[in-house]
């Protein structure tokens, strides 16, 4: 929509210009020297003694030239010798008689005229009072964002959303729930009939990106009624009572347009319960939300009007506010599982090119706990990657690098590591991965990397194969487990520990507290919880926080150090029995830096550095082969495409007598040509895609071979490694990050800082 011209602004601008020469003319109009000013007396006796030539009055003022005077007669009046000042009409008349009386005296007389700025200043005064009575006046009546309307709502009304309900997924039952209010505007008889009424209000609650404010646009989208859209923060200004204002004015353009709908986003930052601080004094957003109590169920009905609502802070919402007859319904939007996930990634995958390879299905499983502004964030991520690495389709690694990116932020390829550094690096990740894969209740691997991400200068990415909701002992002992691996596997090789476990330990002694203070896991304490009480607002149980005695407290920190070292003693083993495994998986790390599930299989399974390596390379080249021949084809498929629309437009032309139609023929060959050849480059790509990856690798291991004999040459002797280090040298952080337990969420990774 094209903007109105700001006349407003022009002529503000206009009249200042004005002043600005108003002022210009006041101040340099009628410029020149005066003189020496003196009194009546003197000019008097000058006159007498005959020492003046040339006498000019004007308004009051006389200029006098004296004789012998250094400026030239054509200069005065504008020059002088001297002025005086006169008050009286008497004096005047004395001073022209004795003028007169001189005849060698010039003397001139000037009437008094108007000057141009007494003479348009009445005009411009009135011209002036006028556009400001105008301005204040368009003010109050329009009532837009001014000084004056302060009141005023700021609802925005959208009458052309395009999303609907098939843009959402992952939200089935969230979509029936709202059809059921899209149903009732559209049709209101047949539920009527029934006896039923329509709901006042419907309040969305869930974690942030789960898809709530989407599901809004989609109700006013399939609705095709007048949809009035504000944030909690809009109503709430410096002015006392602006908020309550500003909500009866929502409610009066609601009434206008009805039946409509009225969206607030962010509710919590008006809903908030009231009563909860501890000074006093006139609260602006109480009374906001009482005007919002009043008007969504008072004593004046508002049928026809539905108001949906979004927040992620449903715990700290007014209890009047959630009852029913204002909020009938509370729809909670979950984090989607791995059906939506699979859904919603094929929503945002609709207008990108994928390459074949891609499988929804491990996409949605890798990803447990992503929301769908995750995965909406996880694919724009993979497309660009495509296009930084020049590639016609986003590939499979494109978007699981996205996900890694979603996580943990980008690689550090740059930063430099010392060779000491990521030997210990690689060694305290195969520690992790190693138990991941031997302890029964772990997620699998997906990913192990010593390249530095994020905070993190290694990681190890795990991630379940099912979404369950519900965490045994025997797992939350397991990953407490897995946590400790890279401490162990440092110990165990070097004889000594690092820096880089602090974020392990913190993550395990998580757990083991929570399986104590909260999930009652303690034989001693048994089925009992300690937690301290999380109340959002300072006002509640300002005093009581901690609801055991010291006893307790000390038997709680017994039972945690217990989980602890018994974890800590059974990883020991397992890793002191699996020696020769974490020697192969670090001099892997060593030669390609990253490991995926499949590498991390075959080590497990027994297989040699030099064989594993050897299928990596075999897997990358022919990754290379395939992005080239992809990117070839792209070109053609381009190609092919301009050749279309030359042929539709040449047709035209062949009608018109403009083209021949050899010259037609000509462009229909090139292209048929074309689409030959791209037709015999798919043949060949689909007939040597049948070849095993893992033929024809003599070659490929003798590279291994001579790779390996390098890094050998490079590592530090474990036999010379020192038993003991400068205590004072801290190392780069190599923190494990394990999943939160008591959710499914996208940071169920262990990454080292």
């Amino acid at each position: 929509m094209k903007e109105k011209p700001k006349y407003g602004k022009i002529i503000w601008i206009t009249v200042l210009i004005l002043f600005v020469i108003l002022l210009i003319y006041m101040a340099f109009a009628g410029t020149g020297s005066y003189g020496e000013k003196i009194d009546i007396r003197s000019f008097e006796n000058m006159i007498d003694s005959d020492e003046v030539t040339d006498v000019y009055y004007y308004n009051g003022i006389y200029r006098i030239r004296k004789k012998n005077s250094q400026i030239q007669e054509e200069n005065f009046p504008t020059y002088s010798d001297y002025y005086c000042e006169v008050a009286t009409t008497a004096t005047v008349t004395g001073i022209k008689a004795k003028l007169d009386a001189k005849p060698t005296i010039s003397y001139t007389e000037e009437q008094v005229k108007e000057s141009f700025l007494s003479t348009i200043m009445p005009y411009l005064s009135l011209a002036i009072i006028l556009i400001i009575g105008y301005f204040l006046l368009r003010a109050i009546l329009k009532g837009n964002a001014g000084t004056m309307s302060f009141g005023k709502s700021k609802a925005r009304t959208n009458d052309n959303v395009k999303v609907r309900f098939e843009d959402v997924a992952g939200a089935d039952e969230e979509k029936a729930e709202l059809q059921e209010v899209v149903e009732f505007l559209k049709n209101p008889q047949k539920f009527t009939d029934l006896g039923a009424r329509i709901p006042k209000g419907v309040l969305l609650v869930g974690p942030p990106g789960t898809g709530k404010t989407l599901l809004a646009k989609a109700v006013a989208g399939e609705s095709n009624v007048p949809f009035l859209s504000i944030s909690g923060s809009d109503f709430v200004e410096m002015f006392v009572g602006v908020g309550a204002s500003r909500v009866r004015d929502l409610f009066e353009q609601a009434k206008r347009s009805r039946p409509c709908i009225i969206f607030i986003d962010e509710i919590d930052a008006v809903g908030r319960q009231r009563g909860t601080g501890l000074g006093g004094g006139n609260d602006e957003r109480e009374q906001t939300l009482n005007q919002l109590l009043v008007e969504m169920d008072g004593f004046e009905a508002n049928e026809g009007i539905i108001v949906l609502a979004a927040t992620n802070r449903s715990d700290v919402l007014d209890p009047a506010l959630l009852r029913p007859g204002r909020f009938d319904r509370q729809i909670y939007v979950h984090v989607p599982d791995v059906k939506g996930r699979e859904a919603i990634i094929k929503i945002h995958a609709r207008n990108k090119p994928l390459d074949d390879e891609i499988d929804f299905q491990t996409l949605a499983r890798i990803t447990s706990g992503f929301t769908g502004a995750d995965l909406e964030n996880m694919l724009n991520e993979a497309s660009i990657l495509a296009a930084r690495a020049n590639r016609p389709k986003i590939i499979m690694s494109d978007l699981t690098e996205g996900i890694n990116k979603v996580i943990m932020g980008p690689q550090k390829k740059s930063l430099l590591v010392t060779p000491r550094d990521k030997k210990i690096t690689t060694y305290h990740e195969a520690g992790h991965a190693i138990l991941g894969k031997l302890l029964p209740n772990c997620d699998e691997v997906q990913e192990v990397s010593i390249i530095p991400r994020g905070m993190a200068a290694g990681y190890t990415m795990s991630r379940p194969s099912e979404d369950d909701n519900h965490v045994t002992y025997k797992k939350l002992i397991d990953q407490i487990s897995m946590c400790m691996g890279g401490r162990i596997a440092e110990e165990i090789v070097f004889g000594d520990i690092s820096t880089g476990a602090q974020n392990d330990i913190q993550q395990a002694t998580e757990i083991a507290r929570k399986m104590i203070t909260e999930w009652g896991m303690s034989k001693k304490l048994g089925f009992i919880g300690y937690d301290t009480t999380n109340q959002p607002f300072l006002g509640r149980d300002y005093q009581n926080q901690y609801k055991y005695s010291e006893e307790t407290a000390a038997t709680i920190d017994e039972e945690i150090r217990a989980i602890l070292n018994q974890c800590y003693e059974r990883a020991t083993k397992i890793l002191k029995e699996n020696r020769k495994l974490m020697d192969n998986m670090s001099e892997i790390l060593l030669l390609k830096e990253t490991i995926y599930k499949e590498e991390v299989d075959m080590i497990m399974e027994g297989k040699s550095v030099e064989e594993i390596v050897a299928v990596m390379d075999k897997k990358a080249e022919l990754r290379k082969i395939k992005e080239e021949k992809g990117r070839l084809n792209g070109e053609l498929s381009k190609k092919i495409s301009q050749l279309e629309e030359k042929l539709k437009t040449a047709e035209m032309l062949v009608k018109a007598g403009v083209v021949t139609e050899a010259e037609f023929e000509q462009l229909k060959k090139a292209k048929e040509e074309l689409e030959n050849k791209l037709n015999e480059k798919v043949e060949n790509e689909a007939t040597n895609s049948e070849q095993p990856v893992g033929e024809n690798l003599t070659s490929q291991e003798e590279k291994v071979a001579d790779e390996k004999e390098k890094v050998d040459t490079k590592k530090v002797d474990k036999t010379s490694e020192p038993k003991s280090e400068n205590s004072d040298k801290k190392l780069p952080k190599k923190t494990t990050q394990t999943k939160n337990v008591s959710k499914k969420t996208k940071k169920d990774e262990n990454s080292d800082k």
